[in-house]
């Protein structure tokens, strides 16, 4: 299979397109502009994967157009305009089938080969559908962007990404020779944060990888195949990781003594001082967090004595701070928050921000309703206001669980006075 699979399904017609229903379903503004016949200069605007060659592709086809490529990664100005030359030579001028001039990742281009575009766009040698992943409003010069109409593409939903997978099975002739029983889609997707092209890349791999013909894909599997192993780097040997566990488990454990015990183990065996602070500015946050936000000043502070005074004045230094450490009130309440979050967005990929949260500084933005319904926490009382941060998937979704200690219990209180019961605080 020297084609990869996601290139030999490439739809072919906008009929066959997966997703982005607002551009391409019935009453699309993609599909009304090719019914009409009437193709404006466009840019893609959207993550990877989404599609954005494919429809550039799409429209050449269908509109009966020549059709011309080239990538901002490796294009220069001089490749841009002899494209423009063979676009001019082709006769599609004068018959109102201009040729497209498809660039992937304009954001790349610099100015001056933007500018390269211009007469070609506004004197209608060519029709430009650019793709970008990036805000055209910052990355696409203003005169460029006037000329051009922006399509937003959206993240792929998980039941996209599904369809996708049948797809492939039912289109594509190598798979094809295998009976593939998609059991669970779960990994795939998440694996493939939400991009097509990568779903179909890692789907490929997986059927691959499993011989026979007769293939049961489940999350075990893909994961099995596909997940990177970790690889671990023995420094110094097996005590070395022993005792700085040590070392850290009796702060967490509130043991000062045990704690200047282990300290001096890993001293008098010659570790690296800034090693010892570093792991204690880790602790800092990791294990004691709001409960006492001062720890992670003082761990702050050690690791940058340590670096400037060195050995052996650094050893009373980095005891002084383990002892403060060990004796703290305890939270890992920050800790466990940012990792349920980073959990949630693995397993819910690129949820959209929620329009009212988005920043507005180009009349583009603006148009599109960015900010729109934004309400100014300080223009209210004890500046707070009751509006949605989080994406509406995730609504009244609580990630921050306050410890049970002095200063969190302040924060629970003041959580819950501000939110009352949304979050049960």
């Amino acid at each position: 299979m020297s084609t990869p699979l996601a290139e030999r399904i490439r739809p072919q017609k906008l009929a066959d397109y997966v997703s982005q229903t607002h551009l391409v379903g019935p009453q699309g503004s993609l599909t009304l502009q090719m019914q009409n016949g009437l193709i404006s200069s466009m840019i893609f605007w959207g993550p990877p994967g989404t599609g954005k060659t494919t429809l550039a592709n799409i429209i050449a086809r269908e509109s009966g157009r020549p059709f011309y490529e080239l990538s901002a990664i490796n294009a220069g100005v001089k490749d841009v305009r002899e494209v423009i030359d063979k676009a001019r030579q082709s006769g599609g001028l004068f018959s109102g089938k201009n040729p497209i001039l498809f660039i992937d990742e304009i954001h790349r281009f610099s100015k001056s080969q933007q500018d390269s575009l211009l007469a070609a766009v506004e004197k209608g040698w060519v029709t430009l559908i650019g793709a970008t992943t990036e805000n055209p409003s910052f990355e696409v010069i203003p005169a460029l962007l006037s000329r051009c109409q922006v399509y937003v593409l959206n993240a792929f939903t998980r039941a996209d990404l599904e369809a996708l997978l049948y797809r492939a099975i039912a289109l594509d002739t190598e798979l094809h020779k295998k009976k593939i029983d998609l059991k669970e889609t779960e990994a795939l997707i998440r694996l493939s944060g939400g991009d097509g092209r990568k779903l179909l890349n890692i789907f490929e791999l997986v059927v691959s990888a499993i011989s026979g013909n007769d293939i049961q894909i489940t999350n075990d599997k893909v994961l099995e195949l596909v997940q990177q192993n970790t690889v671990l780097y023995d420094k110094t040997g097996e005590q070395h990781y022993d005792i700085v566990s040590a070392f850290i488990k009796s702060i967490r454990g509130s043991d000062p003594n045990a704690a200047v015990y282990w300290l001096a183990r890993m001293i008098e065996g010659g570790e690296d001082l800034k090693f010892i602070a570093r792991r204690m500015l880790i602790l800092a946050s990791e294990d004691i967090g709001n409960a006492n936000p001062t720890a992670l000043i003082m761990a702050n502070n050690t690791f940058q004595a340590v670096s400037t005074i060195g050995y052996p004045e650094s050893r009373i230094i980095l005891s002084q701070c383990a002892v403060y450490l060990a004796s703290s009130a305890k939270s890992n309440a920050s800790y466990m928050a940012i990792g349920q979050a980073q959990a949630i967005v693995k397993q819910t990929g690129d949820l959209p921000v929620p329009i009212h949260l988005r920043n507005a500084p180009t009349k583009l933005m603006k148009e599109l309703g960015y900010g729109e319904e934004y309400q100014y926490a300080h223009d209210f009382a004890n500046n707070f206001i009751d509006q949605e941060y989080l994406p509406e998937a995730l609504q009244n979704t609580k990630l921050y669980e306050p410890g049970n200690n002095a200063r969190e219990n302040e924060l629970r209180a003041f959580l819950k006075n501000r939110w009352k019961d949304k979050y049960g605080y």
